[in-house]
């Protein structure tokens, strides 16, 4: 851990104060964007849900029918849903899916428990990220430079039962090493390059994580342990199991959104990217492809980003499709081997000068939702 990383966050706080560029839009305009909506809510969430059940569904059927090949096919599309779980939870996080506050939190709570997610260290984490995106002595969530693989062997990992994990994939093995740790309350790693800096200050919060990774534990044992008292242990990799399950669409759809980008500079526009994805995609993903939008307005709920990005489209790169922009990321990476340093550096219009309904200072704007 490098000694950035030791450093009181208090301190952090105190002295890295970014101005960020934000693409001008008048403040009514962010206001009805920014607007949570119960309904869209609902049809986000249990949408999901649903698929996650359904697929489960036909997985277990085509068990029960000794069926191996619609099992295979059905079990990594059930996996696959299911990894997607992580993008939920995220936006959940955020507390901007639903107008009603507790219906972030139950829904938050449900995808975090399926999912193998320990929420209150992704909320302590993704404060930071938000506030320092990829400045690197405040933001530990994302570590550059990232080396994603396309090697054979670890995409039939992810394809079918992931066991040691990597960028945007969690394997079975480092996630329940990670919760077993936490909840026996060793917080000194508790989420990608954070050390026990995270909860130094903030005790009360690390016993928050500590109690939640127990009660994720506890629940996925009873799920086990039931399973097979009943006879049934596909129950268990159905609901317990999943996560590890399928993994490879997510990691072709998580990983871009910041890799290969520039550190340090206070334009979100050359450290987030936006992606071009398929509706079924863009779905089960939570509408993060348009993650630049997300992190230039954060308050602002993910099925309205695709509209924020019609009002503010010609103020940022134009987005790239999933292959073109894996085809950039190689390039990058490449170039990396030579030298570690490089970053590429997004093309993007000159700054605007802000709108007058803007100059005083936009609560919303800056604004990261309920972090």
């Amino acid at each position: 851990v490098n000694l950035s990383a030791r450093k009181p966050l208090s301190e952090v706080r105190r002295n890295l104060r970014i101005k960020w560029y934000r693409c001008p839009i008048e403040s009514h305009k962010l206001r009805e964007l920014s607007r949570r909506n119960d309904l869209k809510g609902f049809s986000q969430a249990l949408g999901h849900l649903g698929l996650w059940i359904v697929t489960g569904v036909l997985t277990y059927l085509f068990f029960l029918k000794g069926s191996w090949i619609g099992f295979g096919f059905a079990i990594i599309l059930h996996g696959t849903v299911g990894s997607f779980f992580t993008a939920a939870h995220h936006e959940l996080s955020h507390g901007t899916v639903f107008e009603t506050k507790r219906l972030n939190t139950v829904f938050l709570s449900i995808f975090s428990l399926l999912g193998w997610l320990n929420f209150r260290v992704y909320e302590m984490s993704h404060t930071y990220h938000h506030r320092f995106t990829l400045f690197q002595e405040g933001d530990k969530e994302e570590v550059h430079p990232k080396t994603p693989s396309l090697h054979f062997l670890y995409l039939i990992q992810l394809l079918t039962l992931n066991i040691t994990g990597g960028e945007k994939s969690r394997g079975i093995i480092p996630t329940v090493k990670n919760f077993v740790m936490i909840a026996f309350n060793n917080l000194d790693n508790p989420m990608n390059d954070w050390d026990e800096a995270l909860y130094n200050e903030v005790p009360e919060e690390g016993k928050k994580a500590v109690n939640w990774a127990r009660l994720v534990l506890v629940f996925h044992l009873a799920i086990i342990f039931s399973s097979f008292v009943i006879g049934q242990p596909i129950i268990a990799v159905l609901v317990s199991g999943h996560l590890f399950i399928g993994n490879l669409l997510y990691y072709f759809v998580g990983t871009p959104m910041h890799c290969g980008l520039r550190t340090n500079v206070p334009d979100f526009r050359k450290c987030v990217r936006n992606n071009t994805l398929d509706p079924i995609s863009e779905f089960l993903y939570w509408n993060m492809n348009w993650h630049l939008n997300h992190h230039m307005f954060a308050a602002v709920p993910c099925y309205n980003l695709k509209k924020l990005h019609q009002v503010i489209a010609d103020d940022l790169p134009k987005p790239k499709n999933l292959l073109v922009t894996w085809r950039e990321m190689r390039e990058i990476m490449k170039k990396q081997q030579k030298d570690p340093n490089y970053e590429y550096d997004t093309p993007v219009p000159p700054p605007r000068e802000r709108m007058r309904s803007e100059q005083k200072k936009d609560f919303i704007a800056e604004s990261i939702g309920d972090l």
